[in-house]
């Protein structure tokens, strides 16, 4: 296997219209070892709710992927490695979506919250991808522009139903209205996918903040577009914001670094998993 690098950067913005930043991003490089994640989670259920609970999704997955490499886990086979990575990313889901329905029932003013979430972790060339909700990842190579994630909202079911075209559903009433979150009920359905990644990429993760402005065609342009790479996540809010900016706006970027051309290979079947029953980064506007 050639050299591995990794470089992530990762930046959320409150937007023009909102009065809070309901959005949590945490993204980690290692210095060592050819790991590196990025954590995205909106957050929805009114004043301070959703905030909490995308703080509390987005620590919770930070927490247990920064300890995943002890030991035992370098001690293991490549093989033995992704599964105790799927693993520990299915229990770190679980967990945030515990600890959001305990502190609902311990806080009544927050009955109401939830939050969407993607996670990308890469180690050595295999990159694990899992979400619920709308947020979203993407692949970027030379090939072009690669949507990773299928959104869990209502216009996605109408999209594959032939209700909706792409196009459509950009301007439905409802296309915000998603059907999965953490912090909903006790079982979690979140989606989890993995790849070999073969040669060079980048990888965006974003909240709806920036997917509602920016089509893949235009993400495609900014990724291609700007370097060094991990500039284009002030370019997205930028661009985001000039559009109107009505969310929040999250994106965070994981450079693979391998060979000059790029191509990622799916090295597995994508599962629905049902789990068993500080940095602040946000940049603030000022008050208008």
């Amino acid at each position: 296997m050639e050299p591995i690098r990794l470089a992530v950067n990762g930046r959320t913005d409150i937007g023009q219209v909102r009065e809070e930043n309901e959005d949590s991003i945490h993204c980690y490089s290692d210095p060592d070892q050819p790991f590196a994640y990025v954590v995205v989670a909106d957050g929805m259920g009114g004043y301070s709710g959703g905030a909490t609970a995308s703080k509390i999704a987005a620590e919770t997955l930070k927490f247990q992927l920064d300890s995943l490499l002890n030991a035992t886990f370098l001690a293991c086979s490549p093989n033995q490695q992704q599964l105790m990575l799927r693993a520990a990313l299915v229990d770190a889901i679980g967990s945030a979506n515990r600890k959001i329905l305990e502190t609902k029932q311990t806080r009544p003013q927050f009955s109401h919250m939830g939050t969407t979430l993607v996670v990308a972790v890469i180690w050595q060339d295999f990159l694990i991808v899992g979400h619920i909700g709308d947020s979203r990842a993407y692949l970027w190579n030379n090939y072009g522009l690669q949507r990773l994630t299928r959104d869990h909202s209502v216009v996605q079911e109408m999209i594959d139903a032939g209700q909706l075209t792409p196009q459509q559903a950009h301007s439905s009433q409802v296309r915000n209205h998603i059907t999965r979150a953490l912090g909903v009920s006790e079982q979690v359905e979140a989606t989890i996918n993995s790849w070999t990644l073969k040669e060079s990429a980048l990888l965006l993760l974003c909240s709806d903040g920036l997917t509602e402005y920016l089509n893949d065609h235009t993400i495609e342009r900014v990724l291609a577009t700007y370097r060094p790479a991990l500039e284009s996540v002030y370019h997205f809010i930028d661009d985001a914001n000039q559009c109107g900016g009505r969310d929040n706006i999250s994106a965070g970027i994981i450079e693979y670094c391998c060979r000059s051309d790029a191509v990622a290979e799916f090295s597995g079947d994508p599962i629905t998993l049902k789990p068993k029953h500080k940095d602040d980064i946000t940049v603030r506007k000022l008050q208008r």
